[in-house]
C-alpha cells in the first residue's frame, strides 16, 4: 500500500528530502509513485499540512 497526497498539499517540499526511495515528484499538489513507494511513512512524519495518508 503506498503513501497518497491530497490536495492539501502546498508543495512545500518537506516530504521530498524524506522519501528514501524519491518516489515523490514535484508539481502543484506533489505526487508520490505507487509502484515505488515503500510505505515507509517518512514523507507523512514531516509533511506540515498533513497532506499524507496511506492509500
Amino acid at each position: 500500500m503506498a503513501y497518497l497526497i491530497s490536495d492539501d498539499c502546498t508543495a512545500c517540499g518537506s516530504c521530498i528530502d524524506e522519501c528514501p526511495v524519491e518516489a515523490i515528484s514535484e508539481g502543484d499538489i506533489y505526487k508520490i509513485d505507487p509502484d515505488a513507494c515503500t510505505d515507509c511513512g517518512s514523507c507523512a512524519d514531516v509533511c506540515p499540512v498533513e497532506a499524507i495518508h496511506p492509500a
